[in-house]
């Protein structure tokens, strides 16, 4: 059989899967990601004992530290398909495709769009392509799951010739919301059926209303930066601050970088994007910042539920919704009204099913790199 592999770039970290092709799923044999990159990188693969530090390294050094650990795999397989995950196919892409220059050229032309990401998930594609100039290198985008929004859930109230050049919500994390819902259809067909939250909380964070398995509405919108505050982003800002940072002499170059890198968990508390170091901490500004941050999700989940006329269900997943039990219950808690009730043994025991009440409340561990495995899969016919 031969090998797939799977690069999910972000802003500061590179996960990868490698996958025996062959007939049906995908064979996960290997996992991990390189994270923190920059001066002090380190590798982690799953089950492979503490993470190793690498020293310094930009997305390209990250590669190919990839590429050396996954290589026992890859050498003996050899690579028929490298996957990508790319956060913005803008108007165009709304399902898998080959990566060739003419999409690249397109999808540099969306980095303004998502540039915490789709510079780095286009710098993954060039070291894969250089690595492996045989193996056919298949994007996933991050807004294909949303294509086909109703017209309200994708519009802003500006002139009407924004909206047909392209200013409009595409929402994120799709590759993400994919892979649940997948679950949802196997594991809990009359939920999937029905009227859903998903709630992706990371670093990158976002919700989506899905109704029958189909993105109703989003968080997010033109940008990765709007709707629920992050770990460095912003979250959703009135414009008016934005003219009037401009009146006060701020350039464009000082305000991206504000809203991408300087503000959300990380500019309310002035201590930490990292939700685990805020939690542990006495710190009021850590606690203002935590305030903040269930206080926008708790305003988004009733307003998805809204979208969708009601609420069937609740799905937590991402590095936060996953792993931070206290969050999930401060979400949840007084949310009565929308049918949903905490177990609160079974969120503080790690339990998949957290719910008491009406509506179901879960928590289900993501996983793109199996959703951009299967699209590679799917075009070499494996």
């Amino acid at each position: 059989m031969t090998a797939l592999l799977t690069l999910n770039a972000g802003s500061s970290s590179i996960k990868f899967g490698v996958y025996a092709a062959g007939d049906g799923e995908p064979e996960l044999l290997q996992t991990g990601q390189v994270e923190n990159l920059g001066p002090l990188a380190r590798l982690s693969v799953k089950g492979g004992g503490d993470p190793v530090e690498i020293g310094p390294a930009d997305h390209a050094a990250a590669v190919q530290a990839i590429l050396k650990a996954a290589a026992p795999h890859l050498d003996d397989r050899g690579v028929a398909g490298v996957g990508h995950r790319i956060v913005h196919g803008g108007k165009t892409f709304a399902a898998p495709v080959r990566l060739d220059p003419g999409v690249m050229a397109q999808l540099e032309a969306l980095v303004p769009l998502a540039p915490l990401h789709q510079p780095h998930n286009l710098a993954a594609v060039r070291a894969a392509m250089a690595a492996f100039p045989e193996a056919v290198q298949i994007g996933c985008f991050d807004t294909a799951f949303h294509k086909g929004h109703p017209f309200v859930n994708d519009a802003f109230a500006l002139p009407r010739r924004f909206y047909d050049q392209g200013v409009r919500r595409y929402g994120f994390h799709g590759v993400s919301y994919d892979y649940i819902t997948g679950v949802l259809r196997r594991d809990w067909p009359e939920l999937a059926a029905g009227k859903v939250v998903i709630a992706h909380l990371g670093n990158g964070a976002s919700m989506c209303a899905v109704a029958a398995g189909r993105s109703m509405g989003s968080t997010m919108g033109f940008s990765a930066l709007d709707g629920l505050p992050m770990g460095t982003r912003c979250g959703q800002l009135d414009p008016g601050v934005l003219l009037y940072l401009m009146d006060q002499g701020y350039g464009r170059t000082e305000i991206a970088h504000m809203l991408y890198n300087e503000s959300g968990l990380k500019g309310l508390s002035e201590i930490s994007h990292d939700m685990r170091t805020l939690l542990a901490s006495d710190d009021p500004r850590a606690a203002q910042a935590i305030d903040y941050y269930v206080f926008r999700i708790r305003r988004e989940l009733g307003a998805m539920a809204a979208v969708l006329g009601g609420l069937d269900g609740v799905v937590f997943c991402g590095g936060i919704g996953e792993n931070a039990a206290p969050i999930r219950a401060r979400v949840i808690e007084g949310m009565g009204f929308l049918g949903l009730e905490l177990d609160r043994d079974a969120n503080a025991a790690g339990a998949v099913s957290i719910g008491a009440g009406a509506a179901r409340v879960l928590v289900i561990p993501t996983d793109e790199e199996r959703v951009i495995a299967r699209a590679v899969a799917a075009e070499l016919g494996t």
